[in-house]
């Protein structure tokens, strides 16, 4: 994994970013836009099965839609980790003091939870 790091003295965000996997650039679709397609749309259907698991009414129902639930999780994961391993798909890397600041905010939500 190739990472970039800011000079010193910049405020800009580090990339977390393998190097690209080079693809042609034509207005036909390529390797990249496929998969990034596949990416977008297993997403909106993992958010949709939750919502359907979450409204199911039957027991049985809600098996069978938690198992495919959990198989397009599995094929997101893996289309996530082709396109990071390609390089066409990269983090933005925090600072240690902003999650400590983002980690202390939410712990104190987690005072005010009843349970």
């Amino acid at each position: 994994m190739n990472q970039q790091q800011p000079q010193a003295g910049t405020q800009q965000q580090s990339k977390i970013q393998n190097p690209k996997t080079q693809i042609s650039e034509t207005p036909q679709m390529n390797d990249k836009d496929y998969i990034n397609d596949i990416l977008t749309m297993e997403k909106y259907m993992t958010s949709s099965y939750s919502t359907a698991m979450n409204e199911a009414s039957h027991e049985t129902l809600y098996m069978d839609i938690e198992t495919i639930c959990t198989e397009a999780q599995r094929c997101q994961r893996e289309l996530f980790n082709l396109m990071f391993e390609k390089g066409w798909y990269s983090l933005e890397a925090s600072d240690a003091q902003k999650l400590d600041q983002s980690y202390q905010q939410y712990q104190g939500y987690s005072n005010q939870f009843p349970y």
